[in-house]
C-alpha cells in the first residue's frame, strides 16, 4: 500500500496524487518496481520500506501489506 507522508498526516494516494501533473491518467503515482518513477529515493530503509520524495514534497512510502 503506497501512502503519502507530511509532518503530522498519513494520506492516500487518492487525496493528493489525482492533483499531479506527473500523475497517470487514472491519478495514480507511476509505481515502477518498487520505485516511485517521477521521485527520488530520500531514504534506503533496513525495514521492508523505503521513503521516496515526489515533486510535490510529500514522502511516498510502500507499506507491505
Amino acid at each position: 500500500m503506497v501512502v503519502l507522508l507530511t509532518q503530522d498526516q498519513v494520506l492516500s494516494t487518492q487525496q493528493v496524487c489525482r492533483f499531479c501533473m506527473f500523475a497517470s491518467q487514472a491519478g495514480e503515482p507511476r509505481w515502477r518496481d518498487g520505485y516511485l518513477a517521477c521521485g527520488r529515493l530520500k531514504r534506503q530503509s533496513t525495514q521492508a520500506s523505503s521513503q521516496q520524495q515526489c515533486p510535490m514534497g510529500f514522502r511516498v512510502v510502500d507499506i507491505p501489506r
